[in-house]
């Protein structure tokens, strides 16, 4: 073959893929326009941390659950929200100590997406050092340990916040 057919035979198929081009070019237009499904799907995954006994972090970090939640529901995507507390940031939670628990069943009362996890060891603890039982607002859910909970949850995947 000489090179003037090589040429001319390079054009050929360079003309067949062009034809055969925009076809493939506007589905890939149209796939980018819409995410696939599987991405649609997937929950955005956010815990916060609060361990500090100080009522500005505690309020914080339900602005920061609830601006989190409101922006991906009106995004209709799905959103899992956990705020996990554990040493003198269980006050966050104790039903007797806790400057929040009324932000907090408002929170829940809406039926949202934000859970609330208090550590057992800290309430244990803070039962022995107060010669009491602990008593917990309703809405939250004890876990062995709050710290090894924010560990799992990285592990997992989650988007880890201390406030």
């Amino acid at each position: 073959m000489t090179r003037f057919d090589q040429a001319i035979h390079l054009a050929a198929v360079c003309a067949a893929l062009l034809l055969l081009a925009p076809p493939a070019v506007a589905q890939g237009r149209e796939l980018a326009a819409t995410p696939p499904a599987a991405a649609t799907k997937k929950a955005h995954r956010l815990v916060l941390q609060v361990n500090s006994n100080e009522p500005s972090t505690m309020n914080l970090a339900l602005n920061n659950a609830t601006n989190v939640e409101q922006y991906y529901k009106e995004r209709g995507e799905k959103i899992e929200i956990e705020i996990v507390t554990f040493g003198p940031g269980l006050h966050m939670l104790r039903d007797d100590t806790s400057p929040v628990k009324d932000r907090i069943s408002a929170i829940a009362g809406k039926g949202s997406a934000i859970s609330f996890k208090a550590c057992g060891n800290t309430q244990e603890n803070m039962g022995k050092a107060e010669n009491k039982a602990i008593p917990l607002v309703a809405q939250a859910t004890v876990v062995k340990s709050g710290v090894v909970r924010l560990m799992e949850l990285q592990e997992q995947g989650w988007t880890y916040v201390r406030p």
